[in-house]
């Protein structure tokens, strides 16, 4: 979770922790720097001074929630990446990510928000993500268990198709196809596409 702006203090995860709530409580819109302090026991000043604004704070947890998912599920780092390993990975962030309950309130409530992560720019969470996983690829070459090219690319690519499994696998289950074979079907391509060229 290096990407946070605020990683040495941990009163600011006790301050992210109350927004959380508040925003799994009455939602974005209703959540306001003041609710914020008193639910965290502090004054509004000292919210004021970690965050300017709720944009801000909001970039802060959702940085913290969606790293700390994709951490928690990507490949140990004692072990060489392979694409299976990547694949089961990737599939366990999506699935992580797609039933988290600050994502689903989010979506649920105020899914604009997301918009401009999706159609105009990415957002710290998007760049640590795609960090993490072009250093797994990076690590994966380097032992001859990925093909050639370039991580960042590979990974950014990967993410980009991660995003349809996470908001949108839903418009395309039905009777024929269940969630479940549509992420076997998601791991399926995330390991053919690092599987080495013979």
């Amino acid at each position: 979770m290096s990407s946070l702006r605020h990683t040495a203090d941990p009163r600011l995860d006790a301050y992210l922790d109350a927004a959380r709530e508040c925003i799994l409580d009455v939602g974005w819109r209703r959540t306001t720097l003041t609710e914020v302090a008193r639910r965290a026991g502090v004054s509004r000043m000292t919210i004021y001074r970690a965050w300017s604004d709720m944009g801000s704070l909001l970039g802060d947890l959702m940085t913290r929630e969606w790293v700390g998912i994709a951490a928690a599920t990507r490949v140990a780092s004692a072990d060489t990446p392979t694409p299976a390993g990547i694949a089961a990975a990737a599939v366990a962030t999506v699935r992580a990510l797609r039933d988290n309950e600050l994502f689903l309130r989010i979506v649920e409530l105020d899914p604009d928000l997301m918009l401009p992560y999706l159609l105009s720019r990415p957002g710290r969470s998007q760049e640590a993500l795609v960090d993490l996983l072009a250093a797994e690829i990076a690590r994966g070459q380097e032992s001859g268990a990925i093909r050639d090219g370039d991580p960042l690319l590979m990974a950014r690519s990967l993410t980009l198709a991660g995003h349809g499994f996470v908001f949108s696998a839903m418009t395309m289950t039905d009777a024929a196809v269940s969630l479940e074979q549509l992420d076997e079907e998601y791991a399926r391509h995330v390991a053919a596409s690092l599987a080495p060229t013979t």
